[in-house]
């Protein structure tokens, strides 16, 4: 899937894969070496997420159902947890640094082809 922040006209991801079964939302990206530029995952449903059994920084945009962006992480580093929000129906993980470099601010739609 390609993910483009619809509000700046930037491309956010080109290789977005989805994760949208108890198995896939529960593993993640735990286990992986490191997160390629314009690569992530959308968590979907996701209310939250941790990042137990990982071994990178990731930056995590949180969506509403509408995909307007509602929480930004910036470099949520191995072994923490986000909150948990109800506004939340979607997580996207991606590399480090992406939500800066892509400027993804709150309030941002983003959209996914």
């Amino acid at each position: 899937m390609i993910v483009i922040n619809h509000t700046k006209g930037v491309t956010v991801g080109t290789h977005i894969t989805l994760a949208n079964t108890s198995l896939t939302r529960l593993v993640g990206l735990a286990g992986r070496r490191r997160l390629d530029a314009g690569c992530g995952l959308l968590i979907k449903p996701s209310s939250g997420i941790h990042t137990f059994g990982m071994r990178f920084a990731i930056d995590v945009v949180a969506l509403n159902k509408h995909l307007h962006v509602v929480k930004l992480w910036q470099r949520l580093h191995p072994f923490r947890i986000t909150s948990i929000s109800l506004n939340v129906h979607s997580v996207l993980e991606l590399p480090s640094g992406t939500i800066a470099g892509c400027r993804i601010d709150i309030g941002d739609r983003l959209e996914i082809t």
